[in-house]
């Protein structure tokens, strides 16, 4: 037996291949783009095609036919990657272009009152209702959306009104928010007139569309508690109410957490049925009973069907603005849910 130690290994691309490729790909499409007048999503696009042919045939040759389609595979998912991500850059980037001129603190300090034509107006008057409201659709939603996911999951398991209650959860995910906003018009007008119009009405519309989506979201997190859990606690004598409470609601908590971002954040931009029941106003209201409340959406919307080059503005800068609400929100989920989450390996 020789001495010397035998490496058995098959022949691999260098590193640098993927970007040697690349770089070819975008100089080959980049002729065609030069002559005959391509925008720079043309370019891409060819660049990508030639990348998707030339990355496999190069590697099929040199390490062979599975290594070949595992560089293709891999190339595919980088390239739904990039078309998933594409929008929401250039959405992101539109957004913070056109609405970053109008954000100061004028803008976000002062109401719509008494403005004409080109003067200085603000958002501060909707971004107030746009709290308000979202806070009261949040405290109706959530304790209706968890008590109903406990029902399913702990108490009732294959029964006919789980599956009914199932059933009506599934139908309202499904709701068109306008169908929501015209419900909510519908009961109120009934208990208080025709010409009634309040932020509350508001939030019983964000409250149909939010709930759904928190009953399956905690529906879910539930579903992912361990039952060994659940008996090691009913072992120790602590009843099924208080298991639920100790146990099962802080091992779900981040998740549910989540959740309830994701419905806030589904229904902190709607605008029909905001504009249908709160209505809108020029003024600050923070009075949910009492009064039309305006939110950033229908702010925005009202700017722009302005027609006008300073409504436009003020409809980016609300737009701007609804999206950092939206961001923040979301790292608040984050931060609670690590806090509040159990510790692993305990």
């Amino acid at each position: 037996m020789s001495s010397s130690t035998m490496h058995i290994s098959s022949p691999r691309l260098p590193r640098w291949a993927p970007g040697l490729v690349a770089a070819m790909a975008l100089a080959l499409a980049g002729l065609p783009a030069i002559f005959s007048g391509w925008s720079i999503v043309q370019w891409v696009l060819a660049a990508t095609v030639v990348f998707l042919i030339a990355m496999p045939l190069w590697s099929r040759v040199v390490e062979g036919r599975r290594a070949a389609v595992d560089r293709l595979v891999t190339t595919l998912v980088w390239v739904s990657f990039g078309c998933a991500m594409a929008p929401l850059i250039w959405l992101l980037w539109v957004v913070v272009k056109n609405g970053l001129p109008a954000i100061n603190a004028d803008f976000l300090s002062y109401s719509m009152l008494n403005v004409v034509g080109e003067e200085q107006g603000g958002i501060l008057h909707a971004l107030i209702g746009t709290l308000l409201i979202t806070l009261a659709a949040t405290v109706l939603s959530v304790p209706i959306g968890i008590l109903t996911a406990i029902y399913l999951v702990e108490y009732g398991k294959g029964s006919r009104a789980a599956r009914v209650i199932t059933f009506l959860v599934d139908v309202m995910t499904g709701i068109p928010s306008i169908v929501a906003g015209l419900f909510a018009l519908s009961l109120f007008v009934l208990l208080f007139g025709p010409a009634y119009r309040s932020g509350a009405g508001g939030a019983v519309a964000l409250t149909l569309l939010m709930i759904p989506t928190v009953v399956r979201s905690s529906e879910e997190m539930f579903r992912l508690v361990p039952d060994d859990l659940r008996e090691a606690s009913y072992a120790l004598g602590v009843p099924k109410w208080r298991t639920i409470v100790k146990v099962v609601l802080p091992t779900s908590v981040a998740g549910i957490v989540t959740g309830v971002v994701l419905a806030i954040s589904r229904v902190i931009g709607e605008t029909a049925p905001l504009l249908v029941v709160a209505g809108a106003t020029d003024g600050i209201n923070t009075n949910l009973f009492d009064g039309r409340m305006t939110t950033l959406p229908v702010f925005i919307y009202s700017q722009y069907a302005s027609s006008t080059p300073v409504g436009y503005q003020r409809a980016w800068g609300g737009a701007l603005v609804l999206i950092v609400l939206v961001m923040v929100l979301n790292l608040i989920a984050r931060i609670i849910g690590r806090i509040f989450s159990p510790a692993k390996g305990h």
